[in-house]
């Protein structure tokens, strides 16, 4: 009773009834994303909901914490653990929303890729693996010291729209290395003439097949950094009929093979100028004039696979920078190489809007790390990690959607994203400023959300970002969850 007492004192004219009414099936997006989960057990697939509901309760909080109680927390340890359970298991309904959230949309999406690693502190990393090898300086004899660094890598293609609205995963990668290659090999080049399937960099065309057979090749454009800069990732994309914009560190063979890519835009005059806003690493702001150039290109593969791989015809684009400062930051100099058609200075400007959308996934991995705190788990095995690392990017994707979503559609109505009763507590627990966005508009009650996460909302405040924003979802439903709770005592 006082526990429902309390509840009443913080929700002034919001009586026991409304929150019964409001108290039903609240988890709207949660069922879409777990709709097309299909586990081997219908048991898994209920401890699984209640796994996600749990941890979006506690996010970067520990499992115990987030079980509350050690028959959840041992239940969801088996979860992690259980041999029947996997990656393609816990993330396949969300593979299938953000298909539907893909066709829901006319126009094309960018799938965006990208590789990060989570280290872990363990006394038997055997049992979990590596991810590279560090050098930690050198012994009094001189010799260097190797040091490895236990963890799992995942490589993940997100899909987002023109906008900058993350859609949601398209394909992730899991896997930890068991050996490494030394600089023996490197320099004999045998690792430039093996077959790419024998190479950790498949992982590549293999996210690049699987994102776009779920969404559509015709749909999609594959962005990577310069470490996507892999000949069979471009006739992976060519084969599946799917576009590609990449930023390119290869200075291949173009033309009939006397000379290369550079070698050919060297020649290409400047056909337009672009101006960009660049932020240091310290935060400092100054204005950038880049040079455009463009062309179609006949690209060779390596000599060593031009027998089994066919030369393709890219646009190669190229954006230098005008007049570089002399000191206090790098000059821009990008090259990037697509499929698509690049017929003016304006639509070569528009494929490097694009490929500016690909630090998205940057953040996307950082709401893992740093929100999910998924680096600070004590789970043993790779296996587990991974599980729970899944489970993990459901919820980091939700955080960057809530974060995006205010920016990409303001005007949407609120119920897009939060439940009713979400919407009445907001109502009642946060008051109306002058800044505050309009009624009945989800960017209202998304700025809401953020400050009670310690968002201010000030007139000239930039929009809520991610932190702010799962700190004040984590609130909203312990609020949320109180509520239901008092509602309950109080109808008995």
């Amino acid at each position: 009773m006082r526990a429902g007492a309390k509840v009443q004192r913080g929700l002034p004219g919001l009586r026991s009834d409304h929150l019964q009414v409001l108290a039903g099936p609240e988890s709207k997006w949660l069922d879409r994303e777990l709709l097309g989960c299909k586990f081997k057990d219908g048991r898994l697939a209920k401890r699984f909901r209640r796994l996600i509901e749990q941890t979006e309760d506690a996010v970067g909080e520990s499992i115990p914490h987030a079980c509350q109680d050690w028959a959840n927390t041992k239940a969801a340890y088996r979860f992690f653990a259980n041999p029947r359970v996997n990656e393609d298991d816990i993330l396949g309904g969300h593979f299938a929303a953000t298909r539907e959230r893909v066709a829901e949309r006319t126009e094309p999406v960018l799938v965006l890729h990208d590789t990060t690693e989570f280290s872990f502190q363990r006394g038997d990393p055997d049992a979990i693996g590596f991810t590279r090898v560090m050098n930690r300086g050198r012994h009094k004899t001189e010799r260097r010291k190797h040091h490895k660094v236990c963890g799992v890598l995942m490589h993940s293609a997100l899909t987002v729209t023109m906008e900058g609205l993350p859609l949601g995963l398209a394909a992730a990668t899991f896997w930890t290395r068991k050996k490494f290659k030394g600089d023996s090999a490197r320099q004999r080049g045998n690792l430039k003439r093996m077959p790419i399937e024998a190479k950790e960099s498949a992982r590549w065309p293999a996210n690049l097949r699987l994102a776009s057979e779920r969404l559509g090749p015709e749909r999609c454009v594959h962005v990577t950094d310069r470490e996507g800069d892999i000949y069979e990732f471009l006739c992976t994309a060519a084969e599946a009929g799917t576009h590609f914009l990449i930023r390119s560190h290869v200075d291949r063979w173009a033309g009939a093979g006397d000379h290369t890519i550079a070698d050919e835009m060297a020649e290409v005059a400047v056909k337009g100028l672009h101006r960009i806003e660049v932020v240091n690493e310290r935060g400092e702001k100054r204005q950038a004039t880049l040079e455009i150039k463009y062309r179609k290109v006949r690209v060779l593969p390596p000599v060593g696979k031009q027998k089994h791989l066919p030369a393709l015809t890219l646009t190669v684009i190229h954006a230098v920078e005008r007049d570089p400062p002399n000191r206090g930051g790098k000059t821009i100099n990008w090259k990037l190489v697509t499929d698509l058609q690049v017929s003016s200075s304006e639509e070569a400007i528009e494929k490097l809007q694009w490929y500016a959308m690909r630090w998205k996934i940057e953040v996307f991995h950082k709401i893992l790390k740093s929100a999910c705190k998924i680096e600070d788990s004590k789970l043993r095995t790779a296996d587990r990690l991974v599980n729970m690392i899944a489970v993990f990017c459901v919820l980091s994707w939700r955080i960057f959607w809530m974060t995006m979503v205010n920016r990409a559609s303001p005007a949407a109505p609120p119920a897009a994203a939060l439940t009713d009763l979400e919407i009445k507590l907001l109502d009642h627990l946060v008051a109306d400023r002058s800044t505050t966005p309009p009624e009945g508009t989800l960017s209202r009650y998304i700025t809401k959300t953020a400050q009670l996460g310690g968002y201010l909302a000030r007139a000239n405040d930039p929009p809520p970002g991610n932190k702010l924003m799962w700190k004040g979802l984590t609130r909203l439903t312990d609020i949320a969850l109180g509520a239901i709770a008092g509602a309950k005592i109080m109808g008995n």
